[in-house]
This record gives structure tokens, sequence and C-alpha cells, in this order.
């Protein structure tokens, strides 16, 4: 089947960027933009300028294997696309940009499965077990959908997107999706402790992988990993979040940051104070290039706009 104007289509890459346009990604952005979206290769073949500012205005954000889309129209190779599941001021059906059509599929229907999210950093999916590698790179926060059937020598069959047969992923590296959203405590301990495991990950413009975050990035992962989906973007996670004071922040509240009154352009997890009593914080910064854990600098503090909290029962 071909994907269409008009219809949903579905992720068959681990990770498909979301662009602005057919004409943003160059020649260095090939293999993001290819067949298998080799994040992991393209990411690391870039610098912290390239990563950190040689995005702005290029890309937006990124797509997880097996994520639902909405085709708007399709320009040669490419389809414009909004993502439903990523909520956007920018346009209320979801975030819109474009994809490149080889990294599509459509929906066909698939037998009876057990929802699974990915809850290792990363992990590949392989034609048998210890097999040939199907999709490599499918990061932490991907959905995979577990056919309901024994597990094989700690191996699972999981529902691959579109017309490819199933493949295989490792078990210990999925969990069980949430059903519903956890409670209040337990959900910030658990924000934490995810956030944790993308520690030292590069910063990336728009990333959202194991392979590269941006500020917003890793919280949208963070809390959809605790079956939350929070909008995409920084400031549209505050307007979505509950605002609360400053010393009432727990571990696993978010921190948000504006310079002069202008819109919201930072946020981080908060963790528990340093030996200091400053405000300590996970965050994807692009002056570290990287996600780091860090009491509030001179720079964050003078910046800093609020505290907000998801969990509020």
């Amino acid at each position: 089947m071909t994907v269409e104007i008009g219809h949903n289509a579905l992720v068959a890459v681990a990770a498909a960027t979301l662009w602005t346009s057919p004409k943003a990604a160059e020649t260095s952005d090939r293999l993001a933009v290819g067949n298998h979206s080799a994040i992991r290769d393209w990411v690391s073949g870039m610098t912290r300028e390239q990563r950190v500012d040689g995005l702005v205005d290029r890309s937006l954000s990124q797509v997880l294997l097996g994520d639902e889309v909405v085709v708007e129209d399709i320009d040669h190779d490419w389809a414009k696309v909004v993502v439903p599941g990523q909520r956007s001021s920018l346009d209320e059906r979801g975030y819109p940009g474009w994809i490149p059509l080889r990294q599509l599929t459509t929906p066909v229907p698939t037998p009876a499965v057990v929802p699974h999210m990915v809850a290792a950093t990363s992990t590949a999916i392989r034609d048998e077990p210890d097999g040939e590698v199907l999709i490599p790179g499918v990061t932490i926060g991907t959905r995979l959908n577990v056919i309901d059937e024994p597990t094989y020598r700690g191996w699972s069959r999981v529902t691959l997107p579109g017309a490819q047969p199933p493949g295989w992923v490792l078990i210990r590296d999925l969990t069980a999706s949430p059903q519903e959203p956890e409670g209040a405590t337990s959900g910030r301990i658990d924000a934490v402790n995810i956030a944790s495991q993308l520690l030292d990950v590069p910063y990336v413009w728009g990333g959202m992988t194991a392979y590269g975050v941006d500020c917003s990035g890793l919280v949208y992962l963070t809390y959809r990993m605790l079956g939350i989906e929070l909008p995409r973007d920084a400031h549209d996670q505050a307007d979505a979040t509950h605002r609360i004071e400053a010393e009432e922040a727990q571990p696993g509240d978010l921190y948000f940051f504006a310079r002069n009154g202008k819109r919201i352009h930072h946020i981080g997890i908060a963790t528990k104070p340093g030996d200091s009593g400053k405000p300590s914080m996970i965050h994807a910064a692009g002056n570290y290039g990287k996600v780091v854990s860090e009491e509030f600098t001179d720079e964050r503090a003078e910046t800093f706009v609020g505290a907000h909290r998801v969990f509020t029962a």
C-alpha cells in the first residue's frame, strides 16, 4: 500500500527526524534521511556547534518507530505531516513538519498483541533470536507491540509497522506500557530515574532519542515512559503543567527558564538539591553539549521563571 494524502501513516524506521521543509536536510544529513535513519552515526559525525546551533530552523523534532502521523501533502519524496502524539501550539492537530516518504509506511491489521515500551537506552529488532538486525537503534520510549505468545529463550516477537514481518527483541529491554499514568510520588521518582538513564547523551536540537536530545525532548521522552504525553516544546510544556511555588518543587517536577520576559526557552527535571542547598536538575544543556545533572548556575538562576508539576494527585 502507498502512503497517501489525507491518510494516516506510521514511522517505519527507528527514528524519523521532522524537518522544517524538504530542503532543510542537507547533504551532511544523509544518514538521518536514509532508509534506516542511522541517527547514532549522524549525531556522532557532527561537532557540538553543529548539534546545538546548526540544526536550528532545520530540524524540529523526531518521531519514533511505529508512531502515527497524518499525511497532509506529498512533494516528490517527502511527506508533509502532523504528529498527533506530539502536541504543539503550532497546530492543534499535532506537531507539523516534513518526513522522507521512505521512512513511512501504511497501517495494516495486526494479531493479538500486548503493548510494551523500550525501557533500555536502546535495543535492536532482529529477524530471529540473535539473528540479523532488521532495525538498529530502537530507542528508549519506543512503543512496541509484543505478539501474545510465549517468549523464546528471553526473546519475544514484535509486530513491525506496515507489511513488514514480525521481528524479535530481547524482552529484558522492554517494559509493559503503562495502562494509566503513575501516582504522584512514584511518578516523580521514576521521572528522575528515567532521565538519569540519558545522562551524557549528546545535546541535539530537535532530538528525541538516546543518541541525542534537546531539553524539551528529554522531558517529553521521560514522561512518555510514565504514560503521559506532554507537548513537544518547552513553552507548550509549561502551559500544560501546573505552576507551583519554587520552594515546593520536588524531584521529578519541572523547572522553566526564559530571558528578559521572552518566551520560555529551556526546561529541566528537578532533582534533590545539592550540598549547597541550591536547586538541582537534569537537563539537556546546549552549553555543555550533553545531558547533565547539576545545581543551578548563576545564569540559570537569573533566567529561572518558575517550577511546575506534572503529577497533581
